[in-house]
C-alpha cells in the first residue's frame, strides 16, 4: 500500500477483526477512523446490482460530482474494468481477502493525463449468511482539482493483502509426577483427574 490513508484504514481493520477472518459490521466502529471516512465506502455484495454502495464519504462523491449512494460500484469502472472488479469484489467478501489496487481516472473532457488513485477493499462479515459487505477507500496518489470530475476509472494492477495470522492464545500445560514413570500432563489450564 502507498497511501498513508490505506495503510491506517487496513491498520484499523486488522485490529478490529481479532481472531476471525474479518470483523462484523457491528465491530467495525468508524470512530477511530474518523479522519478518513471521507475516502471511504460501504459496498452491499450484491452483483445482480453492480455491488451497491451503501455508504460513500464526502471526498470520494466529490471525486465524481455526486453522491454515490444506491449506485452500483461497477458503474464507476470502464468496460474493461467493470466485469474484473465486480469479480475482485467477490472474491473479497467471499473469501474474505483484503486487496489493494492500482486504478486510473481521466477527468471529464480531459482526452488525456490520467490521474492515479489507490482501491482498498476489505470484507466484512454480515449479520447472517450471505449478507457479507466490503469496506474500501479510494484514495488519490496524484494532485486532483477540485473542480474537476472524473469519469470512469480503470485498474492498473491488484494485490490480495497477506495478513498477519491472528493471535491465537498459547497452550499451557502443566503436570504432575503421581509415580514413578507415570507422569499426568494437563492443557489449558482444566482440571486433571487422578488415577484410581
Amino acid at each position: 500500500m502507498k497511501h498513508p490513508a490505506s495503510q491506517a484504514f487496513f491498520r484499523y481493520w486488522d485490529a478490529a477483526r481479532g481472531l476471525a477472518d474479518a470483523p462484523s459490521r457491528r465491530d467495525f466502529d468508524p470512530g477511530p477512523v474518523r479522519g478518513l471516512l471521507g475516502d471511504s465506502f460501504v459496498l452491499a455484495c450484491d452483483g445482480r446490482r453492480g455491488h451497491p454502495i451503501r455508504m460513500a464519504g464526502t471526498r470520494v462523491c466529490a471525486l465524481f460530482g455526486r453522491d454515490l449512494k444506491g449506485e452500483g460500484f461497477a458503474s464507476l469502472w470502464d468496460g474493461a474494468g467493470r466485469g474484473r472488479i465486480e469479480e475482485l469484489i467477490t472474491i473479497v467478501a467471499n473469501e474474505s481477502q483484503p486487496l489493494v489496487a492500482g486504478v486510473t481516472a481521466c477527468p471529464e473532457g480531459a482526452q488525456s493525463g490520467r490521474l492515479a488513485l489507490e482501491l482498498l477493499l476489505l470484507p466484512l462479515q454480515g449479520e447472517s449468511a450471505g449478507m457479507a459487505s466490503v469496506a474500501g477507500l479510494l484514495a488519490p496518489l496524484t494532485a486532483i482539482d477540485p473542480t474537476e470530475k472524473l469519469r470512469r476509472l480503470g485498474l492498473t494492477g491488484w494485490r490480495y493483502l497477506n495478513r498477519q495470522p491472528a493471535p491465537r492464545p498459547g497452550r499451557q500445560a502443566r503436570h504432575w509426577r503421581v509415580a514413578h514413570g507415570i507422569t499426568l500432563f494437563q492443557a489449558d489450564g482444566g482440571s486433571a483427574g487422578h488415577p484410581k
